[in-house]
């Protein structure tokens, strides 16, 4: 199996920080603070083109990629091959919420079609980083550190989420929030990956 695979969440990790803030770029006035990281593909941006090529589309193949690598390697721990099997579910969605943009008032009561669809996706790919990090932390097979810190990035998602759900209501700063609670996440991938191939 090719070196690269085996490091696919680990750059994976890295991409998707990298990725946001190139498209940022190229989108006129964008807030991290204030602003979703998919508004930076949504319906009509000025990115709505280049945000899914350099984020959603790399980002979901190397998540598969991930899943791929820890199902074919440790085929004999279920444990791991449940939190693979996350990672391919996290990926697939990730291309799906690419395919389908949200729309550009994040606000609006009448979505569109694609953009639930996109909503819903991005429900899945929070599901599938809770799950993953979850079955570490009540699985024996792995050490006490990983579990310890898989449970610390769990507790970290949700305090995020929470503070996401409160600053979207009051419109102030989801953005960071966003930022904080997919961040928790990805760093969970960032290391899980680096121990399963240490």
């Amino acid at each position: 199996m090719p070196d690269f695979i085996a490091y696919a969440g680990i750059i994976a990790s890295i991409w998707i920080i990298a990725g946001v803030y190139i498209a940022s770029l190229f989108y006129p006035n964008y807030s991290h603070s204030r602003q979703f990281c998919s508004e930076l593909g949504a319906a009509g941006s000025a990115t709505q083109k280049l945000s899914p090529l350099i984020n959603n589309y790399p980002l979901g193949f190397l998540f598969i990629l991930c899943g791929y690598y820890l199902i074919s390697t440790y085929t004999e721990n279920t444990a791991t091959v449940a939190i693979g099997i996350m990672v391919i579910i996290h990926g697939l969605s990730t291309w799906i919420c690419g395919f389908f943009p949200m729309d550009a008032d994040p606000y609006t009561t009448t979505p569109t079609i694609p953009c639930q669809v996109h909503s819903w996706s991005g429900v899945v790919m929070l599901l599938s980083f809770i799950i993953a990090p979850a079955i570490a932390v009540f699985s024996d097979t792995y050490p006490t550190a990983i579990r310890v810190f898989s449970f610390i990035c769990l507790l970290g998602c949700f305090y995020f989420s929470y503070q996401l759900s409160v600053s979207f209501k009051e419109r102030t700063n989801p953005g960071t929030h966003q930022r904080l609670s997919y961040g928790f996440q990805i760093l969970w991938l960032f290391v899980y990956s680096a121990f399963m191939i240490a």
